[in-house]
């Protein structure tokens, strides 16, 4: 889904989808090396016509938010990255962003641990 918006457009909706929320001066502002604010307006335009983005009015300004489920806009994110910068190898990005961390809470290692079960009973049963 995210892999197929043009670059300035794919910046834009990773933008509201980490601000929740933006007018299009607040997302030209955090644009890296960002276009005209009637650029960045059209932009949003083209977003909100392919239905990835909507948005609300409040005193007299658009306030812009993805509209894509969080859990897919992180997958396909996630999915871009680990083929871009791992190979492919989910295992090689987990292990890389365990290292990032200090510590895990119980619960969170007792769902990586389920996770880690999950992926061998897949993996056993596409085997067999």
């Amino acid at each position: 889904m995210i892999d197929s918006l043009p670059r300035r457009e794919r910046e834009i909706f990773e933008i509201l989808c980490s601000a929740g929320e933006a007018t299009a001066a607040d997302v030209r502002e955090a644009m890296a090396d960002p276009p005209s604010y009637s650029a960045v307006r059209t932009l949003l335009s083209r977003l909100e016509a392919r239905g990835l983005v909507k948005h609300r009015t409040q005193d007299l300004a658009y306030i812009y938010k993805s509209v894509p489920q969080a859990s897919k806009v992180r997958e396909s994110a996630l999915k871009s990255m680990v083929k871009t910068f791992f190979d492919g190898s989910a295992a090689n990005a987990a292990t890389a962003l365990l290292g990032l961390t200090k510590s895990l809470s119980a619960e969170e290692a007792a769902a990586l641990r389920r996770a880690i079960d999950e992926a061998k009973t897949s993996d056993r049963e596409e085997r067999a």
